[in-house]
């Protein structure tokens, strides 16, 4: 065993893989439906940490990780987390949350008068409850300080196990019926236009009348097909290609216009022709449909765009990503002009512009160490919280000139599961030694403490999302793990709730829950550190 322990603590590269190796192994065994997935890591981590206590590697590393975490998940969910921000959904979310970090702390600190803990020691554990390292770093300098460490190693455990444990509790308590949105798909009718009503009519006046989310994407007249203008006016006889993502849309439409007459325009490619060609090129990438500019001589009619699984409608406001899958109507003349137009190249399925996450991650720390002045309180600092609300920004802006800030899905999903698995095991080894080595001096005292704080955090926090102010369930996953904070907790309540509602509650309450954590030590700080 000696030999072992001398391998981990003079490799600590080895340690740190054979941590993530271990960790997933642990994460898929099943009981009973619960099983950890990538949290796991971090209780392997802590195993390992308290066997071979120099096998940590440095903790810039685990800092890396979280940032690529938190950086992806920002350039993801950006537009999601603003107009969250300004709706009653997000509203709630945001005060759901706050009740929960205030109930939980108001435990932590009446422990001091009943339990005789030290201030910084019970403000540990809260910071650790809610696995808040930005959180310590206000109390450690606040109170200048060492002990909140210990109760922040002891609470830290908790904070990601608890609630994952709750989340599954709630689950088979409530057997909510959650399904995974199926994958959006394109539909398409051709319709022989009867209706009187619309003979003689302009073009734009026949889309200003379309059933909401139809497009009209060519028109036959007389044996061609043709792409659609402002100044044409509709016949008898015209067969329109409509499109759209809801098929009772597109019924409407049939009902509307006229009778189907499958196969007129798709079964004639001498003057259009359908073609799908990858976006790629920086100079489309990044930019509204609307704003487009194809080459001279081109006509050209976007029909879909294909991002991951989903088809989406050519909304004119609707910014392409590196890698969405663009159908065209085109002459088929011009079709290699269209290819190299976008780019047409599948390697930028997994490519993303490392100047622009470099600039990216560099403003964000900037904001971070940005001192904000708080009125009675001095200054404090955002921390990786001013990185994550930067990301998000630009995940809403998607561009600035010639940076493009999102990029492709799957890269996506690959930065911020590799940053997670880096944090989660980096943590766990670091943690190690100090949590063990406290739980054997305290007993199991510090343990009930912690987690008696940290059921208050996410039952408080449950009890407003699912009773008050009655989220749906997967949005209420999320709100809880962005007032726990670990993402380890985001990683389970994914798989529990198959949608995207549990990664935008956690962008939309993560960096605001941050902030008021840190507010709050600060503020128990100034009025009980003495």
């Amino acid at each position: 065993m000696e030999e072992i322990r001398t391998l981990l603590q003079t490799q600590p590269l080895f340690a740190l893989f054979l941590t993530i190796a271990l960790g997933y192994l642990v994460g898929e065994i099943n009981i009973k439906g619960f099983s950890l997935g990538s949290g796991a890591v971090l209780f392997v981590g802590l195993a390992i940490g308290g066997f071979a206590p120099k096998a940590a590697p440095p903790a810039l590393l685990g800092t890396l990780g979280l940032l690529l975490f938190l950086y992806g998940v920002g350039i993801q969910y950006g537009a999601q987390f603003f107009r969250g921000l300004t709706s009653r959904e997000g509203l709630k979310a945001n005060a759901a949350a706050t009740l929960g970090v205030i109930g939980a702390g108001g435990v932590s600190l009446a422990l001091v008068p009943m339990a005789g803990i030290q201030v910084d020691q019970t403000l540990g554990l809260f910071a650790g409850s809610g696995t808040s390292t930005a959180t310590l770093q206000a109390i450690i300098a606040a109170l200048k300080s060492e002990g909140a460490a210990v109760g922040y190693s002891v609470a830290y455990p908790f904070g990601v196990a608890g609630p994952i444990l709750c989340i599954y509790a709630l689950n088979a308590w409530l057997k909510p019926k959650i399904e995974q949105p199926a994958a959006q798909q394109i539909e398409t009718a051709e319709i022989a236009l009867r209706n009187t009503a619309f003979l003689g009519v302009r073009f734009p006046e026949l889309v200003a009348r379309l059933p909401p989310g139809v497009v009209i994407a060519a028109v036959r007249r007389g044996g061609h097909n043709r792409l659609p203008s402002d100044n044409l006016v509709l016949k008898a006889d015209d067969v329109l290609l409509a499109t759209a993502t809801d098929l009772a849309a597109l019924q409407q439409s049939v009902a509307l216009f006229g009778e189907l007459q499958p196969g007129r325009i798709a079964s004639d490619r001498q003057d259009l022709d359908y073609v799908r060609v990858f976006a790629s090129k920086h100079s489309v990438v990044g930019c509204a449909i609307g704003d487009l500019e194809f080459p001279a001589g081109v006509t050209c009619s976007i029909v879909h765009v294909r991002r991951g699984d989903s088809d989406l409608l050519p909304a004119s406001d609707l910014i392409l990503e590196v890698g969405d899958r663009v159908g065209l109507l085109v002459k088929r003349e011009a079709i290699k002009t269209m290819r190299a137009f976008f780019g047409d190249s599948i390697k930028g399925t997994a490519d993303f512009s490392y100047i622009s996450i470099g600039i990216g991650a560099a403003l964000g720390l900037l904001i971070g160490l940005i001192p904000l002045p708080v009125p009675g309180l001095g200054k404090l600092t955002l921390g990786l919280a001013g990185l994550l609300l930067l990301a998000l920004y630009l995940g809403k802006i998607r561009r600035s000139g010639p940076l493009v800030w999102t990029m492709p899905l799957s890269a996506n999903l690959v930065l911020r599961n590799f940053g997670l698995t880096i944090f989660l095991a980096q943590v766990g080894l670091a943690s190690g030694p100090k949590f063990f080595a406290t739980v054997s001096t305290t007993g199991i005292t510090f343990l009930l403490y912690g987690a008696l704080i940290l059921l208050a955090l996410v039952l408080i926090t449950a009890f407003f999302s699912l009773w008050v102010f009655r989220l749906p369930f997967d949005m209420a996953l999320g709100v809880i793990c962005g007032a726990t904070g670990n993402p380890a907790i985001l990683a389970f309540a994914s798989r529990i709730a198959p949608t995207d509602r549990p990664d935008v509650g956690y962008a939309m309450i993560f960096p605001s829950m941050t902030i008021v954590k840190i507010l709050f030590v600060q503020i128990a700080a100034v009025l009980l550190g003495s």
